[in-house]
């Protein structure tokens, strides 16, 4: 992607003047030809615009005269022009190198503000540039490599982990970044992640569940935004805006896979592996003068890839702990759609929403043939069981806003649920030996989340230089529930004697292998509401100085109240450079799925296979121990930044921040059979350890954002580039564990280093993007340059071992075939750059590598034809 979104109208004539009382016409169209359709133009200080047609003309009656009109358009400049009277324009829109720094939208309530007014750092990425010039096809791999601070890799043997990709922002958790889809509250995934993964112990947001086509561009606001939003802010706000677009068709078709032959042998000897197969499409209806309804549909494929064979080094005949190691297999459906209808002249009815159906197959660790966990007069050769699971996630969202005595005021309701339900497949339930099925419903989980909210906006123009007031109220209630599977998913039958060599004899062990599904008395219904409100001033005080103070007040059910506050502001030193920092406190409030998931999983230690158990807060294996029930996490961040467009064509974004977080939810070490306190409670469960959440640990991040951009333009041809990093700080020294006094003596359990690696493995300590691109007439080049940082662990046996920097190339070429239609062919990672191996019976993963940096598949080579009509 990486061009940039610098607002500038580059011409504006005056064709003549027809005065129509307080009527301005016009038309919008690019710098290289063709018109704009769907470029939006407002009357600045007011909620009136309009957009433009398919043929690129316009017609909007002023409130005022004189007037200021706002001209913009994703992808082309943005520009404030008064207006006095009335008369046709014609506007000319140039592309400029876009970088990630553009609209702000997120992180204020000023409707009036600008891009380049933008007190707090926002990464701004137009989705049809990113899918045009990359590779990558999913939400997660896509903004990963397109926003520095963003990371996300695919996960294997992680359970749920597999199924719903974990993210994070600044290296902080999952749970600690707050979605919005058009401005409104997105809900949370109901998936906890409880495997060595990045995010270990947190809840996190499903992005894949929406499409990508329906998508006109995201807004990543990096820095703590509880003030404004509420919880879950910590870490910044990514706001996904919705196409609203009309009487235009476009789509997508993908295709692409991974070079197998290069990174895996013993498998099955194809060629090609993980292949993916992509369609999408977008319509929009015009309704009205101004309102509209905008249709997505999007299909994904994406193939089994396997690396459980890697080709050189010395762990290379270590293959017995899993022969499947790679991505899922994963099908992915989903259709979205987003509305406004105007009521009156003030006033219009809007809402957005959509249904997504993903199923997943993902490959847990290999059973041997001569062990206690197979039947061999099943599966002779032992087996790889199927964790599969049906993924349905649904969202809602409906309101009304208008202008009433000068406020902008919207009531809105937004409901939203996911539901994860997990199958066994090519498994059995051991203790049934000869009579064992091979398929199982393991049960699942769900969470539900509705927030009512309203809200007030007014811009008062007369203050000093202006001042947005904003104030609004928010209630909240979520659910979470649990439900069983079948019994023959979760029992253990007998006993069962299983003999070895004719001589020792111990119990088969029950439940589905890969996945033992939830019992009866793991089910859970719980519910909380929580009701917030919140007060928000910005002020310009002159044209160069703008500040904002915000506080909110948050009452939960289930724990309590908090209140924070932020404070941020801007300086223009002079039309080419500026200051920027904010100083906020933050908090997260401790998800359902946190406070009362709890299951019997089955985890591999050094290649062991051993069945443990989640208790939640309320289980008596918790009580004993003495975990303290819940509480919310909470924060101060500040940064300090700034921006400068020291020359044409040419501009820079540098911005420092700290994170503290006071009382993170983490999830323990594994607590065993050699604890007296809960001895004999595990093993009434049959099972050899538990894992508990609780509020353990404080950290403290440090950072550096960087985004550097430079286009020129030849005529028809331009050239851009753009080096975006981030580089982030957080190790052992600035992580503090603090255990309960039942528990003196076992710190190392508690949070011990393996733990605490896995937290601060949450994002590399820098991962830089470089990209140049080349444009001329019908033809496209890009390249870009990817290096990740270095990542240590801890293995079962107490050994550190590290993966160390690497640097992946990804290539696009791209073609306009047609007026309507482009070609791109490429491949990522290019040179087929894989993380440093590492003994697979000491990886969380079972294979050679765990889930760091670029993942572990390979070169995938692609092709995408997109078209529009």
């Amino acid at each position: 992607m990486r061009t940039k979104l610098n607002a500038l109208v580059i011409a504006m004539l005056i064709a003549g003047v027809s005065y129509a009382q307080n009527i301005v016409t016009g038309h919008i169209s690019a710098f290289n030809g063709g018109e704009l359709p769907g470029a939006t133009i407002v009357e600045k200080g007011t909620t009136n615009g309009t957009i433009s047609d398919v043929e690129g003309n316009f017609s909007i009656t002023l409130r005022n005269t004189p007037a200021v009109l706002v001209f913009s358009f994703v992808g082309y400049a943005t520009q404030e022009i008064e207006v006095n009277g009335s008369f046709p324009l014609r506007v000319i829109l140039e592309e400029e190198n876009f970088d990630l720094t553009g609209v702000e939208v997120v992180g204020t309530r000023n409707l009036n503000r600008s891009a380049t007014e933008s007190m707090v750092p926002v990464d701004y990425i137009d989705i049809a540039e990113v899918t045009n010039k990359q590779g990558q096809l999913d939400m997660n791999q896509l903004l990963q490599y397109t926003a520095p601070s963003f990371n996300s890799n695919r996960q294997s043997g992680a359970d749920g982990a597999d199924h719903i990709d974990p993210a994070t922002l600044r290296g902080l958790g999952p749970d600690q970044t707050l979605v919005l889809i058009n401005g409104k509250r997105f809900h949370q995934s109901s998936l906890v992640n409880i495997y060595g993964t990045r995010g270990r112990g947190n809840t996190g947001t499903d992005l894949d569940a929406i499409p990508v086509s329906a998508i006109d561009h995201i807004e990543i606001l990096r820095d703590g935004a509880s003030a404004q939003y509420g919880s879950d802010a910590i870490a910044g706000v990514i706001n996904i805006v919705l196409k609203s677009n009309t009487n235009e068709f476009s789509g997508n078709v993908n295709t692409g896979a991974n070079l197998a032959q290069y990174n895996s042998r013993g498998g099955n000897g194809d060629a090609l592996d993980g292949k993916n197969l992509g369609i999408n499409g977008n319509y929009g209806f015009k309704i009205g003068d101004n309102g509209f309804v905008n249709l997505s549909t999007d299909y994904l494929y994406r193939g089994h890839t396997n690396r459980a064979f890697y080709l050189e080094g010395p762990y290379a005949e270590n293959t017995d702990v899993r022969n499947q190691f790679g991505d899922a297999q994963t099908t992915n459906f989903g259709t979205w759609f987003n509305s406004r209808i105007p009521i009156n002249e003030n006033t219009y009815f809007y809402s957005f929403g959509g249904f997504n159906f993903r199923t997943v197959e993902a490959y847990a660790f290999t059973r041997s043939a001569d062990g206690e966990r197979n039947v061999t007069s099943i599966y002779p050769d032992g087996f790889d069981p199927i964790i599969a699971s049906n993924v349905i996630d649904k969202s809602i969202s409906t309101g009304v806003r208008g202008m009433i005595h000068g406020w902008n005021v919207d009531l809105n309701n937004t409901y939203g649920s996911n539901v994860l339900h997990y199958y066994g497949r090519n498994t059995l339930n051991a203790s049934l030996e000869t009579a064992s099925p091979t398929n199982f419903d393991d049960g699942g989980f769900s969470l539900t989340q509705n927030t009512t909210s309203l809200d007030f906006n007014r811009f008062y123009d007369g203050v000093m230089k202006g001042m947005n007031v904003a104030f609004g109220t928010e209630f909240r209630i979520d659910n979470y529930r649990i439900f069983a599977g079948d019994e023959g998913s979760w029992q253990t039958y007998g006993p069962v004697i299983f003999a070895i060599d004719g001589e020792d004899t111990i119990y088969r062990p029950g439940g589905a292998q890969g996945f033992p599904g939830f019992r009866p008395e793991n089910e859970v219904d719980a519910y909380r509401t929580n009701i917030a409100g919140y007060l928000d001033f910005e002020f310009n005080f002159t044209d160069a100085f703008s500040a904002d103070a915000a506080v909110r007040y948050e009452d939960y059910s289930d724990f309590g109240n908090t209140f924070t506050y932020k404070l941020a502001a801007r300086y223009a030193i002079s039309k080419s450079f500026a200051l920027r920092g904010s100083y906020n406190t933050g908090f997260r409030a401790p998800s359902l799925p946190q406070k009362y998931f709890n299951s019997t999983y089955t985890d591999v230690v050094a290649g062991v296979i051993i069945d443990k158990v989640i208790s939640n807060n309320e289980s008596p294996i918790t009580r004993a121990l003495g975990i303290p029930q819940l509480e919310e996490e909470k924060s101060q961040s500040a940064s300090i930044g700034f921006t400068t467009k020291p020359f044409k064509g040419f501009s820079a974004t540098v911005d420092g921040y700290m994170v503290n977080v006071q009382d993170r939810i983490v999830l323990t070490g594994t607590f065993g059979t050699d604890d007296p306190a809960i001895a004999a409670l595990l093993e009434g469960q049959n099972v050899g350890g538990a894992t508990f959440f609780t509020n353990a640990v404080d950290t403290k991040t440090m950072g550096l954002d960087v985004i550097l951009s430079y286009n020129i333009y030849m005529h028809e041809n331009a050239l851009k580039f753009t080096l975006a990093g981030n580089f982030n700080s957080m190790d052992s020294a600035d992580l503090t564990v603090h255990t309960v006094p039942e528990l003196a003596g076992y710190e190392d359990v508690y949070f011990g280093d393996r733990e605490q690696k896995f937290l601060l493995a949450s994002a590399p300590p820098s991962k830089v993007n470089f990209s140049a691109e080349y444009d001329m007439k019908k033809f496209n080049a890009i390249v870009y340059v990817n290096r990740f940082g270095e990542l240590q662990f801890v293995d079962f046996d107490g050994n550190y071992y590290s993966y160390s920097p690497k640097m992946t190339i990804d290539l696009t070429l791209g073609y306009d075939l047609l007026e309507n239609m482009h070609l791109s062919i490429g491949a990522t990672n290019l040179l087929n750059t894989y993380p440093d191996a590492y003994d697979p019976y000491e990886t969380e993963s079972g294979g050679a590598w765990d889930a760091v940096q670029m993942g572990f598949n390979g070169t995938f080579v692609f092709t995408k034809l997109g078209f529009t009509f």
